[in-house]
Order: C-alpha cells, then structure tokens, then sequence
C-alpha cells in the first residue's frame, strides 16, 4: 500500500515541463507513424491539365494508393503515371484502358474503342475517341504494361502517342481512390464541394 501512494506522490510531483515534455514526445510518435504511413501507402497529387475532364478537374486534389496497397490496377481505374520519356516524369492522371495480353483496337472515325474485339462501355469520356495520335492499331499490350488514356479523349496525351505508349507497371504511382478537393478547372468554374468523394 505504502509503495502505491509513493508512486502516486511520485507523479504528482511531476512539474508541468515535465509533462509537457512526455506529451510532445508522444506527439512526435503519433505523428511520424502517420507520415510514414502516408509515405509508403498514401500520396496526395494535384490534376494538372484537362485530359480527364469531366471525370476530374484542373486543380483538384486526389488522394493516391500507392502500388504496395494496390499493385495490379484493373480496367477502369484512374492511376497516376510518371513517365520519364514525357514531360521529364512529372505525374499524369490517365485511366486503364486494357492490360497485358489484351488488344487494343481504335476506328477513329467513329470514335470506338475497342478491346479484345469488343466495344468497351465508356460513360466517363467527355469525347468519343477521335483523335490519332501515331501508334498503330490493333497493338497487343505487352507483359506487365497497361494501355491508359484520358477521359477527355480529344484533348489527352496517352498511349496512343509514342511519347507515352504502354505504360510499365513500374512507372505507375498508385490508384486514384478519393477527390479530396475540388478544383476550379483553372479558374473557369465555381469549386465544387459537391464532387468529393470516392472516384470511379
């Protein structure tokens, strides 16, 4: 008993630098065990450009999953790219198209997509597909590479030009998961707080 009340007078005596000392110490934990969290798993990246309008905006924030969480994107989810052959690397938004061992076939005149010999539902693209951009269709995607393009199909620069082409499973970030900002698009409209959330 009489040890108890020792230690309790023990850390009544604790002066308050003391304490504040413990708590900053415990702060400095919680909040490099967050950052480090966010470093291997999470990434936060801001859409530059207007290649997925109207999916996603000039200027909006998107939080990212990073390939150890998400290391096989599938057809139809939004990744972010960093090509060293274009634009020095910088981050592009594109969304997954096919992946390995499919064919990718485009009539430009029509503006269909095709993949596998069949024509994909695409309810997110602002444009059909009308605009070549140098690569020669029907192309097979090869091992460990993904075909990606923008939604915005007449204003993108994706796998259809040769300065992109197949994207390696080693040059993609991460997934887009959740719009966490919305952006102005430039300057020409009103935020929208309405589109955060989930991104499909």
């Amino acid at each position: 008993m009489s040890d108890r009340n020792e230690s309790n007078e023990k850390e009544q005596k604790m002066t308050w630098k003391q304490n504040l000392v413990l708590y900053l110490h415990d702060l400095v934990i919680y909040v490099s065990v967050i950052l480090l969290v966010f470093l291997l798993l999470f990434r936060i990246i801001v859409v530059t450009g207007d290649s997925m309008y109207s999916t996603l905006w000039d200027g909006d924030y998107l939080l990212l999953m990073s390939n150890l969480l998400c290391p096989n994107p599938e057809v139809g989810d939004i990744v972010v790219v960093s090509k060293q052959s274009y634009d020095n690397g910088s981050p592009i938004v594109k969304r997954v198209i096919a992946t390995e061992g499919q064919i990718v076939d485009i009539d430009f005149q029509n503006g269909i997509v095709y993949v596998d010999g069949l024509p994909i539902q695409e309810d997110y693209v602002n444009t059909p597909t009308n605009m070549q951009e140098g690569m020669s269709f029907p192309l097979i995607v090869e091992e460990d590479c993904y075909f990606v393009m923008g939604d915005n199909r007449n204003n993108s620069r994706d796998s259809r030009s040769p300065d992109i082409g197949q994207i390696d499973r080693r040059e993609i970030l991460g997934k887009a998961i959740f719009l966490m900002i919305p952006g102005t698009d430039g300057g020409l409209r009103t935020r929208d707080f309405g589109r955060i959330g989930a991104i499909g």
